[in-house]
């Protein structure tokens, strides 16, 4: 498989160091390069490459920019560079999407390279680049949450719609999901699964609660300070002072 290859970086030495690299990897063929985001756009759109290395700062458009720009149905792989911008990678890191901190060797270039043929056959069979997906949406304001989880229980899998939880509980290194009469384990932290789930369907009550609003049938105060949240299945939990203000927040907005 050849990799058509275009590479976009403002500092001609950095274009030359990558061509430099690239030349003992089999089938990339380095199609066009070019120096600022507005170039990239056009550039990707023309040309259509298989892969980009591209530049985080750059004149015109950055990075972020240059992606936000291209139709996502039609993206290539792209292996992110950038030489300082630590904030930018750590965005990068919760996508999962790789990216090349300069000084790169050639070892480390090798390695990207070696992901993204395993990305395109990915692509080519089919599946979707999930990951690039998410932060294309997460660039346009578009975050998309799960609407459904993958549950393992018993030695079988099966889909959970994520409408009909009705509250989920830490449980150590899981998360348990309570559906009606039945619950089930996931392996996944509080942060992670309420940060996954949409903040209009469900609140975070307690540091080890959330809980689908629609379930919320009632609020009763309590000595402490806290308030009890009833359930329309009776079921009752504790809204703990350190979240009321998002709660009080939410429903007021509602009324």
């Amino acid at each position: 498989m050849t990799i058509r290859t275009l590479i976009i970086d403002d500092e001609p030495l950095a274009r030359d160091r990558i061509k430099r690299l690239l030349r003992d990897e089999d089938g990339v063929q380095i199609i066009g390069e070019c120096g600022n985001g507005s170039d990239a756009v056009k550039s990707i759109t023309d040309m259509n490459p298989d892969l980009v290395f591209l530049d985080i700062q750059m004149p015109g458009k950055n990075g972020f920019e240059v992606i936000k720009s291209l139709n996502s149905k039609k993206l290539p792989t792209i292996i992110f560079v950038t030489a300082y911008d630590q904030y930018a990678l750590q965005a990068f890191d919760v996508h999962a999407l790789d990216y090349l901190l300069k000084p790169f060797n050639r070892e480390r270039i090798k390695k990207a390279v070696s992901r993204a043929r395993e990305h395109m056959e990915h692509r080519r069979i089919g599946n979707l680049d999930e990951r690039l997906n998410s932060l294309i949406a997460d660039l346009r304001g578009e975050k998309k949450y799960l609407d459904r989880l993958v549950v393992k229980s018993v030695g079988r899998v099966f889909f959970l719609k994520s409408d009909e939880i009705d509250w989920i509980e830490a449980a150590g290194n899981y998360v348990k999901l309570h559906v009606g009469r039945e619950s089930h384990m996931i392996r996944e932290t509080m942060n992670g699964i309420e940060a996954k789930l949409d903040p209009e369907k469900f609140l975070r009550i307690h540091r080890s609660t959330v809980v689908n609003i629609d379930r919320i049938k009632e609020l009763h105060p309590m000595f402490s300070g806290d308030y009890a949240v009833i359930l329309r299945n009776g079921t009752e939990l504790a809204l703990s002072r350190n979240y009321r203000e998002r709660f009080t927040e939410l429903f007021e907005n509602q009324n």
